[in-house]
């Protein structure tokens, strides 16, 4: 049963078997249509180190935990921490069964001396992953990390994008409206909601009558599919030398 296609944003339509990983798919993520393929290339085990992540969620974690478990086991990076804006969320239980240290961060500068930027720069990641984090990124994190703060939005950008627009209520809205497909866009995070350069969107076929928990489902189905292995491109693409906050 097709589950969903995918295709990064500007022009390129990548093979479903290449991204799934199928027998005898290629050591690559390949654009049919040719493009950028440095993007696309799977990480070398000759990197000097893994790159060292921290992630940002406000919820479950459920997108946490799928990108943890997908780099537990390979080179090109490691989750060193994740932060949260919220002392209770569920990503903390998540991360502590994971092994992975958790933190809350609260939204006030007053709750932690420095605010997010310093939290953050606390585990000296390479970069910043957005997981379900609902609130807007501050500019000094923005200036410290170019291009490498990533999120994921549960729509197909720049539909159902902007304040507000967030979990169930992008699912309530694609179901009023009677859209005939729905699914997932991860991008660079920017100064507004849901507006940063887009790197790639997976999309799933919806029927008449499916309900917002369906959507849900199927939509989540791809972000645990294809966010660990777009973020694995991503930083193929940083290290051939994007600027890393951490060089002078």
């Amino acid at each position: 049963m097709q589950t969903g296609t995918a295709r990064q944003i500007e022009g390129e339509v990548y093979s479903k078997r290449s991204l799934q990983g199928g027998a005898g798919a290629p050591k690559a993520y390949r654009p049919q249509d040719g493009g950028i393929h440095h993007l696309c290339a799977v990480p070398s085990a000759s990197s000097p180190r893994p790159a060292r992540i921290v992630i940002l969620a406000s919820g479950g974690g459920s997108n946490a935990e799928a990108i943890v478990r997908y780099f537990s086991d390979r080179s090109a990076a490691e989750v060193i921490a994740i932060l949260s804006d919220r002392k209770h969320a569920g990503v903390h239980e998540r991360a502590a069964a994971l092994g992975i240290t958790s933190r809350f961060v609260g939204p006030r500068r007053r709750q932690h001396p420095g605010g997010l930027l310093q939290a953050i720069l606390d585990y000296t990641p390479d970069v910043v992953v957005l997981a379900g984090y609902l609130r807007l990124i501050p500019e000094d994190v923005l200036r410290r990390f170019p291009e490498r703060v990533i999120n994921i939005h549960p729509a197909l950008l720049p539909a159902y994008g902007g304040p507000g627009m967030y979990g169930r209520f992008v699912h309530e809205a694609v179901a009023l409206a009677g859209d005939e497909r729905s699914g997932m866009t991860i991008h660079l995070a920017s100064a507004r909601y849901d507006e940063g350069r887009v790197l790639f969107q997976a999309a799933t076929p919806l029927q008449a009558g499916n309900t917002p928990t369906e959507i849900a489902a199927r939509v989540l189905a791809l972000e645990h599919r294809y966010y660990p292995r777009v973020l694995e491109a991503y930083l193929q693409h940083l290290s051939t030398g994007a600027h890393n906050p951490h060089r002078s």
